[in-house]
């Protein structure tokens, strides 16, 4: 008899996977891919899962329900009542602080929260961009934060010091940051391609030498405001500052142009052009890449340096747009928070930039929803740990809400088929 036809497998968007008898993928990896390759819709759950968990802890947290709750069997309904009170009050708070403020006097008030959270976007945004080409390529770069300080640094420094005309010296401060970031991004590449470093251990060293050196750069005489004993280095004139998109009443400025189109140039590298090609063929198996004659470690190297560059423009959004100024706090925790935003927008250009925005939101609204309501604004950490962890475990989403495994199909047996099996 002839051989039954094979329908090819389904497509789950995952990249192709090269692999090569007798060799064994390194379990981050593998556990990497796997979260890439998630769905859609498992993520979109993963954050209304998240939503809903943290409902729960808003309502657990509010003294009303607590009262509620001592007399819950006797008058249920206040219970509910209560937890529902709590739960929306805040969400409807983190709403208005991130998106729009329908009880503000003027417009412009009204929509003031929406600048805001594309202005608390806008380094997540670059800096996970820049974190998602290393993971796309194999290489779990965790070192965001130290390569935005450094970026900051190098593009405040320039800002500062030099007197240079409108324009260029912008475009310069932009360069050294990008400078910045990417050697300091270079050297965990560097290691990991000539000793075999492993990049997670060098990237944390490197963020801890990064926080100390700029907290002793701001107490030397180069980096420190004249006539301040603070640790604060003088402002950036005006000739270096990010332009203000909406005017001085809002804080939204050109940065947020600058992660569009980084995030158009991401797009190009990792999805059409033969370098991101190469990268991606060596995040899939880095032996076939080899075999296939493409140098594993000189990608190491110039995936580390382009992804510290784009994380080095997010510091200087911060020194160039936001602060104008360089402080030790400079980074904040972008660069943490930018590891979650390019998991959840599963290291895609696209992707990433929603998950930015959403986190932006998520940063720009806590801070109301805490003055309005009294909510802990340590809900709002608890929801990005929710959604890291329900990203990182897919099978989970999918056991909670039912759903099945990807590239498994549901069949049926006709009926003919199955009587005449049985005769």
């Amino acid at each position: 008899m002839p051989d039954a036809a094979v329908p090819p497998p389904a497509d789950t968007g995952a990249e192709p996977v090269a692999t090569v008898p007798g060799s064994e993928e390194n379990r981050g990896q593998t556990v990497m891919r796997e979260i890439l390759a998630s769905s859609w819709v498992v993520t979109t759950l993963a954050i209304v899962l998240a939503l809903v968990i943290s409902g729960v802890l808003i309502a657990a947290a509010d003294q009303e329900v607590q009262d509620a709750a001592v007399y819950l069997f006797a008058k249920p309904a206040d219970f509910f009542s209560a937890a529902w009170h709590a739960v929306s009050s805040a969400y409807v708070a983190l709403f208005q602080g991130a998106v729009f403020d329908s009880t503000a006097d003027t417009f412009a008030q009204k929509i003031k929260p929406l600048t805001e959270t594309l202005t608390v976007s806008t380094p997540l945004i670059l800096a996970g961009l820049g974190l998602g080409i290393g993971f796309r390529a194999g290489l779990f770069n965790i070192g965001a934060q130290g390569q935005i300080i450094l970026g900051a640094v190098f593009g405040g420094f320039i800002g500062f010091t030099f007197d240079l005309p409108p324009g260029l010296h912008l475009l310069l401060c932009m360069l050294g940051a990008a400078i910045g970031g990417g050697l300091w991004a270079g050297i965990a590449g560097v290691l990991k391609a000539r000793t075999g470093a492993h990049e997670v251990i060098v990237t944390i060293m490197l963020n801890s030498i990064a926080v100390y050196l700029v907290a002793y750069l701001l107490t030397t005489k180069p980096f420190q405001n004249p006539g301040s004993s603070n640790p604060i280095s003088p402002p950036i004139p005006e000739s270096a500052q990010y332009p203000l998109l909406l005017g001085d009443q809002f804080r939204l400025h050109a940065g947020f142009i600058v992660a569009i189109l980084a995030a158009v140039f991401v797009w190009w590298l990792m999805g059409r052009s033969t370098v991101g090609f190469k990268w991606r063929a060596v995040g899939s198996n880095p032996h076939a890449a080899r075999t296939a004659g493409i140098s594993v470690n000189s990608a190491y190297i110039w995936v580390m340096v382009t992804a510290g560059a784009l994380a080095g423009l997010a510091g200087s959004a911060q020194v160039l747009g936001t602060d104008k100024v360089l402080t030790a706090d400079v980074a904040a925790s972008f660069g943490f928070d930018a590891i979650t935003v390019a998991l959840l927008g599963r290291s895609k250009p696209f992707g990433t930039f929603l998950a930015g925005l959403l986190f932006g939101a998520l940063r720009a609204g806590g801070f109301a929803m805490q003055a309005r309501t009294g909510t802990p604004i340590d809900i709002v950490l608890v929801v990005q740990s929710l959604v890291v962890l329900f990203i990182a475990a897919p099978p989970l989403v999918r056991a909670v809400f039912r759903l099945p495994a990807p590239g498994t199909r549901r069949t049926r047996t006709p009926r003919s088929s199955t009587k005449e099996v049985a005769a």
